[in-house]
C-alpha cells in the first residue's frame, strides 16, 4: 500500500507523463483513477466484493455526473452556437456594428470586440466564436492594414470572453461541481467580465491613437452618413427599438395584472419590469421614444437607420430570451438554453438561412463537442472520486495549511497552479479534478482575510473563487504551448500567419487578462457587488 504523499506525485507525474505522449485527457484521467485505487488498496478490497468495494465508487461519481440535469445545457448552448456560426444572423451583427464604428480610428477591432460581447452572452462557448471572428474580421483587418498581432491578439481574447461572461459553461460546469447556485454566479460574474471586456476596448483604442499606422482608417464611401447625421440615425435606430421594447413590455405589465400574477405577495419577489408601478415608467419611456423619433431624429433618419442597425435585433432577441428567461425568474438553465435554440432556430427560419444542411451539421459539431467534454467529465470525475477516496484532498489541504502562509498567500499559490495548469491540461479537467481539492480549503479561510481593499462575505466565498477561477481560464485560453484560443484561429487564419505569430499576438492581451485577475484579488467586493 502507497503512501498518499507518494500517491499524489505518481498522479501528478502520471498525468503529465499521459498528456504529453498525446493521451486523451478523458482516458488518462480514469487510467489514472484505476491505478490510483490499485495502489492504495489490496486486490482482494479491490476487487473482491464486485459492486461494493472501493472501484464502485468511481461509477457512482460518473453517475453523479451525468445524471444532473443541468448537464443539459451545456449541448444545448454549442447547438445554439453552431446555429448562430453557420447561420447569417453572426454575420449581419458583424455588419451593423461596423456600419457605425467604421470611421473610428481601430473601429474594426473594436467591433470585432464588442461582437464577441454579444455572442458571448449568447451562447458562451469559446472555440465557435474564435472561429467565427477569424473567418470574418481578420480578412478585413488584413486587408484594411491592421497591424497582424492587434487583429490576431483582438480576436482570440475578444472571442474567450464567453469564459466569463453569462451564460458561460465554464461556470455551468463550476456551479455542477462545487454545488454552487450557478444563477449567483452568472450575476457576479457579469461586472468582472464586462470590465475585462472594456479593458480589451480601452487597450485597442488608446493603442491605436498613440500609434495610427496599426489601425488606417478605411476608404470613405460616397454617401455614406457622417458625423451628426450618422448619430442621430444610431439614435433613431435605438428609439424605435426601445419603443418596441417598452410596448412588448407594456402588454406584459398589463397581462399580469389582470390576471392578478404580479400581485404583491410576503415571501414573493416582485415581477421585474411586470408590476403595476412599473407601468407608468414603460409608458413614459414609449412616448420619450416618439418624441425623439418624431421631432429629434425625424422619421426619414430614424427609417435609415433602422435599416442600418437592424442586424443587432436578432442577437438582441437571443439575449433577452436567454438571460431574460434566467433572471428573471421564468425558467431554470437548461430551459433557458432549450429557449435560445429555439429562438434562433425561429430566427434563422424566417430570414430563409436555416436550412437542413446547417441543422444536420450544427448536430455533428455538437455531437463531436460535446462527447470531448463528456469524456473529459466522465474520466476526471472518477479520478476526482478515486482520488478523495484514499485522502488526497485532505493531504493537499494540510500541506497548504501547514506551509503557514497568509491567507492572500495560500490563494496566490491556488492561482499560481491554475494558470500552470491551465497551460496544459483543458478547463474541464482543471474543474473537475482539482476544484473539489482547493474550494474546502478556501472556504476554511477567514473571509475577512480575503482580499487587500474589502473583503468577501463568507457566504460568497464560494462564487467568488469561482469567478477568479474563470478569469484564470480566460488567460489559460491564450497561454502557450497549448492554448486552444491559437489552434482554433490558426485552423482559419491565411497560411502566412504561424502559430509563433499568434502567441506574438496574445502577449499584450494576456497581460491585460493577468491585471484584471489582480483586481479580482485585491478588490473582491467587485464581484459579489450584485448579489
Amino acid at each position: 500500500m502507497v503512501d498518499i504523499g507518494t500517491l499524489s506525485l505518481i498522479v501528478l507525474l502520471g498525468m503529465f507523463a499521459l498528456l504529453a505522449i498525446g493521451m486523451p485527457l478523458g482516458f488518462a484521467s480514469a487510467f489514472l483513477a484505476v491505478v490510483t485505487l490499485s495502489l492504495k488498496f489490496s486486490p482482494e478490497l479491490l476487487w473482491g466484493d464486485f459492486g461494493r468495494g472501493p472501484m464502485s465508487v468511481l461509477g457512482q461519481a460518473v453517475y453523479r455526473q451525468m445524471t444532473n440535469y443541468v448537464l443539459i445545457s451545456v449541448p444545448l448552448f454549442i447547438f445554439m452556437a453552431a446555429l448562430l456560426e453557420r447561420s447569417g444572423i453572426a454575420r449581419d451583427m458583424y455588419s451593423s456594428l461596423n456600419v457605425w464604428l467604421s470611421r473610428v480610428r481601430g473601429g474594426i477591432a473594436v467591433v470585432t470586440s464588442i461582437m464577441a460581447v454579444i455572442m458571448a452572452a449568447m451562447s458562451g462557448i469559446i472555440g465557435g466564436e474564435v472561429v467565427l471572428l477569424g473567418l470574418i474580421a481578420l480578412p478585413q483587418m488584413l486587408r484594411l492594414g491592421y497591424n497582424q498581432n492587434l487583429a490576431i491578439g483582438t480576436i482570440c481574447a475578444s472571442g474567450s470572453l464567453g469564459t466569463m461572461i453569462p451564460p458561460s459553461i465554464v461556470l455551468i460546469f463550476y456551479g455542477l461541481v462545487t454545488e454552487t447556485s450557478i444563477k449567483a454566479l452568472f450575476t457576479a460574474s457579469f461586472l468582472p467580465g464586462f470590465m475585462l471586456a472594456s479593458f480589451f476596448l480601452i487597450y485597442i483604442v488608446v493603442r491605436t491613437q498613440i500609434n495610427p499606422e496599426m489601425a488606417p482608417l478605411p476608404p470613405e464611401v460616397p454617401g455614406e452618413p457622417m458625423g451628426g447625421d450618422k448619430g442621430l440615425m444610431f439614435l433613431g435606430f435605438m428609439s424605435r427599438f426601445t419603443a418596441w421594447v417598452a410596448g412588448v413590455l407594456f402588454v406584459r405589465a398589463v397581462f399580469f395584472t389582470v390576471t392578478g400574477d404580479n400581485a404583491i405577495r410576503e415571501g414573493q419577489d416582485p415581477i421585474p419590469l411586470g408590476m403595476v408601478s412599473d407601468i407608468p415608467w414603460i409608458v413614459g419611456t414609449f412616448v420619450l421614444c416618439l418624441i425623439l423619433i418624431f421631432f429629434v431624429c425625424g422619421r426619414d433618419r430614424t427609417a435609415k437607420g433602422w435599416e442600418m442597425g437592424k442586424g443587432l435585433i436578432a442577437p438582441t432577441v437571443v439575449i433577452g430570451v436567454v438571460l431574460g428567461s434566467i433572471y428573471g425568474g421564468i425558467t431554470g438553465i437548461t430551459e433557458a438554453a432549450g429557449m435560445g435554440v429555439i429562438a434562433v432556430f425561429v430566427i434563422g427560419a424566417l430570414r430563409r438561412e436555416m436550412t437542413f444542411e446547417i441543422v444536420w451539421d450544427s448536430l455533428i459539431r455538437t455531437l463531436r463537442s460535446t462527447g470531448t467534454i463528456i469524456w473529459v467529465t466522465i474520466g476526471a470525475a472518477a479520478l476526482a472520486a478515486a482520488y478523495t477516496l484514499v485522502g488526497g484532498p485532505t493531504y493537499v489541504a494540510n500541506l497548504i495549511v501547514g506551509a503557514d502562509l497568509p491567507t492572500m498567500g495560500i490563494i496566490l499559490v491556488m492561482m499560481f497552479v491554475f494558470l500552470i495548469m491551465g497551460m496544459f491540461m483543458d478547463w474541464v479537467g482543471i474543474v473537475l479534478l482539482i476544484m473539489p481539492v482547493f474550494l474546502p480549503i478556501v472556504v476554511r479561510l477567514p473571509a475577512e482575510e480575503i482580499g487587500f481593499l474589502g473583503s468577501v462575505d463568507a457566504r460568497y466565498i464560494p462564487i467568488w473563487f469561482g469567478v477568479v477561477f474563470c478569469m484564470n481560464m480566460q488567460v489559460s485560453f491564450l497561454s502557450p504551448p497549448f492554448g486552444p484560443a491559437a489552434f482554433y484561429l490558426k485552423s482559419v487564419a491565411p497560411a502566412h500567419i504561424s502559430l509563433t505569430d499568434i502567441f506574438k499576438g496574445f502577449l499584450p492581451f494576456i497581460v491585460l487578462q493577468l491585471i484584471a485577475l489582480s483586481v479580482l484579488l485585491i478588490w473582491p467586493p467587485i464581484v459579489t457587488l450584485f448579489l
